[in-house]
């Protein structure tokens, strides 16, 4: 009785074990367009949203999606609130720190936008005595605090990135440091970002920066990892990423060096 109730309770733990691995929840903060937002409809959309699900669809998984707030996608990760962050999250020591991260999948410049014209640079000594926006929680943020604010650069947290260009329209900042297709499609491109361009060239600083935009795993879920590395693999190869990206981002080279 005892082998037969062992079969069977073991029997049941594959079954759960295989239902499992079908189904894939990302988290995500659905307010940084064109990488993820919310259409008219109330769908989620964007790059992200469109990588996340051929993705899925590569490795036979069901996609699932959590929103929250950028800042919160780390904590909310390792607390199992989902399996794997898709939120533009660019891969770095320091995140490293707390998570894994899948093999990079594209990358994306980070760049200053602010009024066109206006006596900004995007160095410590053009930057002295301005407000700059950053996302909350943003490898930008980081960029900006470590090069500019101790350079006498006030430097302003939002919990999402609407909140920033808000401030700029308004005044309340001289620009946002943003990766640059951010700002292009979720600015730029819009009718209240008329008068407003990119400033200077691209920030540089690996380090802080990173190696490029992965999904954010927790430590050591080995399994997972090997899962979506081999789901990416196919898509590049298939085309997809680079189909994404111009639809998504039309002139910006995405591709890992």
């Amino acid at each position: 009785m005892k082998l037969k109730a062992f079969v069977v309770g073991l029997g049941l733990l594959c079954s759960f074990s295989s239902f499992a691995a079908t189904e894939l929840r990302y988290g995500v903060e659905a307010e940084y367009p064109p990488f993820e937002s919310r259409n008219a409809a109330g769908e989620l959309e964007g790059f992200d949203i469109d990588l996340g699900n051929a993705i899925c669809a590569a490795a036979a998984l069901k996609c699932n999606w959590v929103e929250t707030s950028f800042d919160a996608l780390i904590p909310g990760l390792v607390a199992k609130k989902f399996d794997a962050i898709n939120s533009a999250m660019n891969i770095t020591d320091q995140r490293r720190q707390s998570i894994d991260f899948t093999q990079p999948i594209y990358r994306i410049p980070s760049q200053l936008v602010g009024k066109s014209g206006s006596a900004v640079d995007a160095t410590p000594e053009g930057l002295k005595g301005k407000t700059i926006g950053v996302l909350q929680g943003s490898i930008q943020e980081t960029y900006a605090k470590e090069h500019w604010e101790k350079h006498g650069v006030t430097v302003v947290s939002y919990k999402d990135q609407n909140m920033a260009w808000a401030d700029l329209l308004n005044g309340r900042i001289d620009a946002s440091l943003v990766m640059s297709a951010a700002g292009q499609a979720g600015f730029l491109s819009k009718p209240q970002g008329k008068g407003f361009g990119f400033i200077g060239k691209p920030v540089l600083d690996d380090t802080i920066l990173g190696s490029g935009i992965g999904f954010g795993l927790r430590k050591g879920d080995d399994a997972t990892k090997k899962q979506l590395d081999a789901a990416i693999d196919k898509v590049r190869a298939d085309g997809t990423i680079d189909k994404l990206a111009q639809k998504y981002f039309p002139g910006i080279d995405v591709s890992v060096k």
